[in-house]
């Protein structure tokens, strides 16, 4: 049988919805489960391809090449379980597939509500595709009494009412801020968004509580009388120092054993926690520390570089040393007189994605820099295409090599490419057709070269990687490209679209047009960053 955990938020945003399930779901694994998580986003965008990081943080793509909410990675990297394209819904995926079976006539000249079409769209969502699992954690984005995620909180109340108690449970997530003025903790805002959220018809059942330190007794109390909720149901959502042992946390303070509670599974197995105590203890004691330079476009928001940030922190752990990332825009480094000493002092420069001409040449000089003087670089999609440039330029003699993405270079190094190939299939897309959906999204494959860096880091000569981009680097300057010992070092298995280039005579600069962030996790860390790190320890002497 299977469960449908909802939760929700209140108060503010950004309170950790998105690691709390996440938390939530490793737990249950860990007591044998099969779980499944999914996230309700209440935008109208059809899904978050064409926002802007600075508003959303980073695009997180699927295997099957969804491009979803940044929260997917947070329940892949928890719990290794790949996201599909159905387990992201916003409200414009809602409207667009109610609308074109309005156009087909398929509700045969009824009147189209929100009640009940738009509700019932959300429920077949949340319900569809979870045959295979015990628990499905399904997580809506926003506050409660967002205007734009009422729809959603009805759809819920009704699943709440038709799987009944047995098989669904309401968590709320709130905030209880500390005032140190007054000395206390205020339990009002807690206590208004649980009002609020009963008024549409939804009593939660376990409320966590984000709080910087322990709740008073008192407090737990007064926060169950008012929220009508157990007391045991009051759970401390503490912050932590890393967001790894947010599992381990939740246990202590009996969020899993809450959810059992519920569900009256008295006989559940004991978690089984060893993977993540061995986690938290690599990260409270590194053997030292390498300090990475991010250089790129959307430093203003972290969370525009979440999977990459997190994949060097996978890679740190992989060679049990902390990563000490900084983050600096590429935008400054445009100019001429440009200072790029600021870049001395770290072991490891990366060239994160992006798009768009603004700071392109700033990642340009930072991989000349980190080419010049043998720091261990690696590029990514378009940092990997911009390397790609600099290295045209300033070493195979291309002098007018460039980009069509942003300008009309002499020579198209890299370039829009219409069609290609996924598996006996052929995908296309037009230069002035929609921005969104339209890039090479998700998994394929590639053939690695033989004695190459990268094929010595994954220790395979057949990978599969995720995708996300519209330019490719033009195979037609291979030759004149390997010809001045830049080596092609992965290629589509057809031939035609180049993956990686490295140079070989370099102790560490590599370039992927894929994302390998998308695929580390903090158990398994993905080949190429804990290589990068490796290389990064190399430079600073750790090893």
């Amino acid at each position: 049988m299977t469960r449908y955990i909802f939760i929700t938020g209140g108060v503010v945003s950004s309170l950790g919805k998105g690691i709390a399930s996440a938390a939530l779901g490793a737990l249950l694994q860990a007591r044998g489960y099969r779980v499944r998580l999914r996230k309700l986003d209440p935008y109208l965008n059809v899904d978050p391809g064409t926002m802007s990081p600075y508003q959303h943080g980073e695009v997180y793509v699927t295997e099957d090449g969804a491009e979803t909410d940044l929260d997917l990675g947070h329940y892949e990297r928890f719990t290794g379980v790949s996201a599909r394209q159905s387990d992201n819904v916003t409200t414009g995926r809602i409207y667009q597939t109610i609308l074109e079976k309005e156009r087909r006539g398929d509700f045969l000249g009824a009147t189209i509500q929100v009640i009940p079409h738009v509700t019932d769209a959300i429920k077949n969502f949340v319900l569809s595709e979870v045959e295979d699992v015990d628990f499905v954690l399904c997580e809506i984005g926003g506050t409660v009494g967002d205007i734009e995620g009422l729809p959603f909180f009805e759809a819920i109340r009704q699943l709440g009412q038709e799987l009944g108690p047995d098989k669904a449970v309401f968590i709320h997530l709130t905030l209880l801020p500390y005032i140190p003025s007054a000395g206390e903790m205020k339990t009002k805002p807690t206590q208004h968004s649980v009002k609020e959220l009963r008024s549409i018809g939804i009593q939660p059942d376990i409320l966590l509580c984000r709080c910087d330190r322990p709740i008073p007794s008192d407090e737990k109390r007064k926060i169950a009388l008012f929220c009508n909720v157990r007391q045991e149901s009051v759970i401390e959502a503490r912050d932590v120092d890393f967001i790894y042992e947010a599992p381990l946390e939740y246990h202590s303070q009996g969020l899993d054993r809450e959810v059992l509670h519920h569900f009256r599974m008295t006989g559940a197995p004991a978690p089984d926690l060893e993977k993540w105590n061995d986690i938290s203890a690599r990260l409270r004691k590194p053997d030292g520390e390498v300090r990475i330079a991010l250089v790129g476009k959307y430093t203003v928001l972290p969370d525009a570089y979440k999977s990459v940030l997190e994949a060097l922190q996978h890679g740190g752990l992989a060679n049990q040393v902390k990563v000490k990332t900084t983050l600096i825009d590429s935008t400054p480094l445009d100019a001429e007189n440009a200072d790029l000493s600021v870049l001395d002092e770290y072991h490891g420069i990366i060239l994160p994605g992006g798009f768009g001409e603004r700071g392109a040449i700033g990642i340009m000089r930072a991989a000349r820099f980190a080419r010049e003087n043998k720091i261990p670089c690696f590029g990514i999609c378009f940092g990997m295409q911009l390397a790609t440039i600099e290295l045209a330029q300033n070493v195979a003699g291309l002098k007018g090599a460039g980009t069509t993405e942003f300008q009309n270079p002499d020579i198209p190094m890299v370039g829009f490419i219409e069609e290609w190939a996924r598996g006996n299939a052929v995908e296309s897309r037009s230069q002035d057709g929609d921005l969104g959906g339209t890039m090479r999204l998700g998994a394929y494959p590639a053939r690695l070269k033989e004695g190459s860096k990268v094929a010595e880091a994954y220790g395979t000569l057949d990978i599969s990687e995720r995708h996300r981009h519209r330019y490719e680097v033009n195979v037609n300057f291979k030759d004149a490209l390997e010809a001045a010992n830049i080596s092609i070092s992965g290629l589509s298995p057809d031939g035609r679209l180049p993956e990686i280039v490295e140079l070989p005579n370099h102790p560490w600069f590599v370039g992927v047009q894929f994302h390998p962030e998308l695929k580390s996790r903090p158990f398994e860390p993905h080949p190429l960053f804990a290589s990068f790190i490796h290389a990064s320890m190399k430079y600073s002497r750790l090893v």
